[in-house]
């Protein structure tokens, strides 16, 4: 990954994948809209019903409220 640092940016899953991290995702600026597991915009892109499933999933007060339009 291009200018990003591993530990900082993104990591990898037990899987293998690359899970991008909440600093990755305030830095870039919105919700991608594809439900990514540290997302700090509350999922606002994400198509219904998968953005109520992924918010259900947030334990009670701990939605993370960096929406700012």
């Amino acid at each position: 990954m291009n200018n990003l640092t591993e530990g900082e940016d993104y990591y990898y899953n037990e899987q293998g994948y690359i899970v991008l991290t909440e600093k990755y995702h305030l830095q870039k600026g919105d919700c991608c809209g594809n439900g990514c597991k540290h997302c700090p915009y509350n999922y606002k892109n994400v198509p219904e019903p998968k953005r109520s499933e992924l918010l259900s999933l947030i334990p009670d007060g701990k939605a993370i409220n960096h929406i700012t339009g």
